[in-house]
């Protein structure tokens, strides 16, 4: 099986001619005449990226979804590879509704007319893991049921153990293999796509982000009715809406496309901010809008399999940087790197500065048409391969996010500033995390430490000042009024976080 599947691999490869990325190195310089006599019977006219996408699409839905991994990671490819892979489309035929079905009774343990008043039997959507179908519970609620394709651990094992094969010889045959880390490129890869397999983990994120949202004027997500999910099936409340992709049928719908534009952008830094938890597949494809009368403009999310977390560190050094390129304070972003241990601690800061000041300053006052967000991501990174600045993994996910927000921004409205959308965001959430409703919330969270610790305080400052003298008589009194004007101090402050305490814990949030 695994034999096969290689050969169907090299046989594409050598259709599109793939092998020029490999006979285009020096080392295999001796190999090239061979390589076109043996292969003078394809057409290698379209450019290179060209042909590696349609290779990457006729191997079908799982190389087609690790070339749209691959294009979020600007700092690995070249910028024509990068541009052509993410037009990739996770397209896929759908299987037949007889296994659908067949998935469904073995997850219920009875005929699926028996769980369902109703169950449409063509899908609505298919996808390289999982294929969509309508339905109804029996108390008339309608919903979307999600499966996982047939055999799909399978298909995943045999091409996952291929692309390590083919990962561990770019590093060994290619100068530059090791910086580029394609192993760990895969295994990241790899791990995404065992996320996905398990729709109980992508139910459980669904769950999360309706939380979050779930009195918002931003945005819609489904319920989830966990007593009809398994980790092979899930069921969610069903959204009807116009995908975002098209934009006309939302402009006769009467959806203000501006404003929708600026709720794409709050929305985003709204997930990555206060909550340090987003949707990380936001294509046109999972986006839809409402036009229903009740949540009428509205964003609707589908398809949870992708998400991203920060913790509170990476949200702090994020706002930081970002208000700092707002304000164009490329001193602060460059310190910034070197605090959070992003560069190395012996970077020189004047010479970061220097190097990031070249990138930013030529995009700022311009509006979104005018910007490649792709291109300064691009260019960030080859000034940060200079300063050995590491890229880091939970941040992959949002640089993939922040590039499909600019795909929506462009759509909806060329015009969108982006930074002058962002930046009173951002800066409400830092006043937010360092003036009184952070000291109030950090109270709170405190507060249950600081009242028991409270009792002990007397006891410890009764043994510290019976501890036995070890120096001279002036000494003792001078370190005895020290420790007199420490204890006022202490039994201040003590009498203050009471108080404080007091007063928080009796007032409404």
């Amino acid at each position: 099986m695994r034999l096969l599947r290689l050969a169907t691999i090299v046989i594409v490869a050598l259709r599109y001619g793939l092998d020029e990325f490999l006979t285009g190195h020096e080392r295999f310089r001796a190999v090239r005449p061979l390589a076109r006599a043996l292969t003078f019977w394809r057409d290698t006219s379209a450019p290179r990226a060209e042909r590696l996408r349609l290779a990457l699409q006729d191997l079908g839905p799982i190389f087609v979804k690790f070339g749209q991994m691959l294009s979020t990671r600007r700092d690995l490819l070249p910028p024509d590879l990068a541009d052509e892979l993410a037009r990739l489309q996770d397209r896929v035929p759908p299987f037949p509704s007889e296994q659908f079905v067949a998935t469904l009774e073995r997850a219920y343990g009875k005929p699926v007319d028996e769980v369902f008043r109703s169950f449409e039997r063509e899908p609505v959507a298919s996808a390289s893991v999982a294929q969509v179908h309508f339905a109804e519970l029996p108390d008339g609620r309608k919903v979307a049921i999600k499966v996982l394709r047939p055999n799909i651990a399978d298909v995943i094992q045999h091409d996952i153990a291929l692309m390590q094969t083919a990962a561990m010889l770019v590093e060994k045959l290619w100068s530059d293999g090791k910086r580029l880390r394609p192993r760990a490129v895969v295994a990241e890869f790899e791990k995404t796509l065992r996320d996905e397999l398990d729709l109980s983990r992508e139910a459980a994120n669904c769950s999360q982000l309706r939380r979050n949202f779930l009195r918002s004027p931003l945005l819609c997500v489904p319920e989830v009715h966990w007593d009809w999910c398994t980790s092979d099936v899930m069921v969610m409340e069903r959204m009807t809406g116009i995908p975002i992709a098209q934009t006309e049928r939302l402009v006769e719908a009467g959806v203000d496309l501006k404003k929708l534009s600026r709720y794409g952008v709050e929305l985003f830094f709204t997930q990555v901010f206060r909550d340090g938890f987003f949707h990380a597949d936001m294509h046109p494809g999972n986006i839809f809008v409402a036009v229903d009368p009740e949540h009428f403009g509205k964003y609707i999310a589908l398809d949870f399999g992708i998400v991203g977390t920060l913790s509170e560190t990476d949200q702090g050094y994020l706002a930081q940087n970002f208000l700092a390129f707002f304000r164009r304070d490329y001193h602060r972003v460059a310190t910034a790197h070197i605090e959070s241990g992003w560069v190395p601690p012996d970077t020189r800061v004047d010479e970061l500065e220097t190097e990031i000041r070249v990138v930013c300053e030529p995009i700022f006052d311009r509006p979104l048409k005018e910007i490649s967000l792709g291109k300064v991501l691009l260019q960030l990174f080859r000034a940060s391969r200079r300063f050995n600045v590491e890229i880091q993994p939970q941040l992959v996910l949002l640089q993939k996010t922040l590039l499909n927000i600019e795909g929506l921004g462009r759509q909806l409205d060329p015009d969108l500033d982006l930074w002058v959308t962002a930046k009173p965001f951002l800066e409400r959430w830092m006043q937010n995390q360092i003036g009184l409703p952070a000291l109030k919330r950090r109270l709170l969270a405190e507060a249950p430490y600081i009242v028991a610790a409270l009792p002990e305080i007397p006891r410890l400052l009764h043994r510290k000042l019976l501890a036995p003298p070890s120096a001279s008589d002036e000494a003792i009194k001078e370190l005895a009024a020290a420790q007199n004007r420490r204890n006022r101090l202490l039994g201040l402050i003590a009498v203050l976080l009471v108080a404080a305490v007091g007063l928080l814990l009796g007032r409404p949030g």
